[in-house]
């Protein structure tokens, strides 16, 4: 156990929820931390509600490590624009190569402001859900971008900043894995149930692996990760 604070970047979803338990088993001490980026998505944020009180009411031993919980606008997101996670447009692929629900410099952005937030509130040890191994192609996803951020902001405030990515290398089967060797059954069904990874943040239609409108790239994989993890 790490007798040092964590601060978790916490959406509301799956992985990031994942990576809260995960944080919960290794630090006495654990906050969390959520963006408010003008996201179509923004059901999410009304899960990480739902999902910080079900953790507080079935795990007694991590109630007493959870923290305060942070809520950052960073509406410049909206106002550069240009993202189906942020406009009413199509999830296709767009340019460089790269799907149009990118969303240039998030994950960046992300990290600096939790590091800030880290730097006032005495933490130095961020975790993130970042992910290199199922992702759809995001470069701020990647494990080099993450450790060069991290470097940066080493720098910047004169202090040794760590970002640790739990699932940096595993496929979405072995995060609902994951999810239950950390929490067991009652973990995975608090994820099924509460958490929000749809890109449209549909919470009216109900699946086996949880709620999605089951079409958008991040319920695919979800829903492929949950059946590979069923048949594990």
């Amino acid at each position: 156990m790490n007798a040092d604070g964590a601060l978790v970047l916490f959406s509301g979803g799956q992985d990031s929820t994942t990576s809260l338990a995960w944080a919960l088993t290794r630090f006495a001490r654990v906050e969390t931390v959520g963006f408010a980026y003008g996201q179509r998505h923004a059901s999410e944020l009304e899960a990480r509600e739902r999902v910080l009180a079900d953790l507080r009411r079935g795990y007694p031993e991590w109630a007493e490590r959870l923290g305060d919980d942070h809520v950052l606008a960073l509406d410049v997101l909206k106002q550069i624009g240009g993202s189906a996670l942020i406009d009413a447009t199509a999830i296709e692929m767009g340019r460089y190569g790269l799907p149009t629900s990118f969303v240039p410099g998030r994950n960046v952005l992300f990290l600096t402001s939790a590091a800030a937030l880290g730097y006032r509130r005495g933490i130095a040890d961020l975790v993130g859900g970042m992910c290199e191994t199922d992702f759809s192609g995001y470069p701020d996803c990647r494990d080099k971008t993450i450790a060069a951020v991290g470097e940066a902001l080493s720098l910047a405030l004169a202090r040794r900043v760590t970002i640790h990515t739990p699932l940096m290398w595993i496929d979405k089967a072995a995060t609902w894995k994951l999810a239950e060797e950390l929490g067991g059954p009652k973990l995975v069904d608090i994820i099924r149930e509460e958490t929000v990874t749809c890109y449209e943040g549909d919470r009216l239609h109900r699946h086996d692996w949880g709620y999605g409108c089951g079409v958008c790239p991040a319920c695919d994989l979800r829903a492929k990760g949950y059946a590979k993890y069923l048949n594990a």
